[in-house]
């Protein structure tokens, strides 16, 4: 009886490359970079919580932010969701692949 083992799928990482495009880990999803991804992922989504907090409190003072404000709240929150979509990518395709696994 022959044992197949399936591949991997490649864990998309949670930065880009310098030119933007999104980076790949081949391999069983531990080591070093699996690790520096998982703490960096933790990391984001902490951080789009925060920002998120930030966000709602400037929103709900008295006195309205001011343009320069609101437009780095919007960068900002771009950012953050960029980070935590690719999170949710990420981690969606590795469920998919543990739930299909044989």
């Amino acid at each position: 009886m022959t044992t197949e083992k399936h591949p991997q799928e490649p864990r998309l990482l949670p930065w880009a490359s310098q030119d933007g495009k999104p980076c790949y880990l081949i391999g069983e999803g531990r080591g070093p970079v699996s690790d520096l991804a998982d703490g960096l992922e933790e990391l984001q989504l902490s951080m789009a919580v925060q920002l998120l907090d930030h966000s709602r409190a400037a929103l709900n003072r008295p006195e309205s932010p001011t343009p320069t404000e609101l437009l780095f709240i919007t960068n900002r929150l771009t950012e953050s969701l960029s980070d935590a979509v690719r999170v949710a990518d990420s981690r969606g395709r590795r469920l998919d692949q543990a739930l299909h696994a044989p």
